[in-house]
């Protein structure tokens, strides 16, 4: 029977590939993301545009997205913000409440109205990191809202039953946040940027597509782990 899911951040990197990888294994594919990927609408993605940051108009657009479905084998919430690699001290309140609106917040009305329209949704995978456990110094809102979305996908766990859930850090992917934070000027405060620089063209960061392949090919092995578990690709 044909896969059914659901991918958010669906115009560029790790979800643009997840989308086109699960498109070419013929599964049907619903996504979302601020700007329309052509030719995954070509390929044929049920699309709808939206905006994370604009909760009220963003559960409409998602209803209507959804609206007939009745089952989603995975539901995949890539979309999430960056920000400015800076000191906490440094860090405006207005930004880094607009990333915990995108990475946090945008995470629990999605779920919500998944949950209120959808019969049955058998895996809820959240897009995690490493700087969710790792404080490094620099990814000050990155890391507080990574964080809490591994909290939020624990709490979901616990309430949902029969859908496992897992906060997934996916490894290091060449996409346009590498291309910024690589760019950046080395700076002894921030040590994990020399990290990526080393690896940015390196199979250690593979780009988009061949991340998503390695991705999709790990999903099935967490159902294995305890619903709300926070897992890291390199260490499965």
């Amino acid at each position: 029977m044909k896969e059914t899911v659901l991918i958010t951040g669906v115009s560029s990197g790790l979800g643009y590939g997840l989308a086109k990888k699960y498109l070419e294994r013929g599964a049907k594919v619903y996504g979302c993301s601020r700007r329309e990927p052509g030719e995954l609408v070509q390929l044929g993605m049920v699309f709808e545009s939206i905006d994370l940051a604009d909760s009220d108009a963003g559960v409409k657009r998602l209803a209507e997205l959804i609206r007939g479905v009745d089952l989603f084998d995975c539901v995949i919430l890539n979309a999430g913000k960056l920000g400015e690699i800076r000191d906490m001290k440094d860090a405006p309140l207005e930004d880094l409440r607009e990333t915990m609106e995108i990475n946090v917040w945008a995470n629990k009305w999605i779920l919500d109205t998944l949950f209120e329209q959808v019969s049955e949704v058998k895996q809820v995978i959240g897009i995690s990191s490493g700087a969710s456990l790792s404080g490094s110094r620099g990814w000050n809102g990155y890391s507080l809202s990574k964080s809490a979305l591994n909290m939020l996908i624990k709490l979901y766990a616990g309430e949902r039953l029969k859908t496992h859930f897992t906060s997934f850090a996916p490894g290091l992917i060449d996409t346009a946040m590498q291309d910024y934070l690589t760019d950046l000027p080395k700076d002894d405060r921030y040590g994990p940027l020399e990290i990526l620089k080393a690896a940015k063209g390196t199979e250690k960061m593979p780009d988009g597509e061949t991340c998503a392949q390695m991705l999709i090919d790990a999903f099935p092995k967490l159902v294995e782990r305890p619903s709300g578990d926070y897992a890291d690709i390199r260490k499965l």
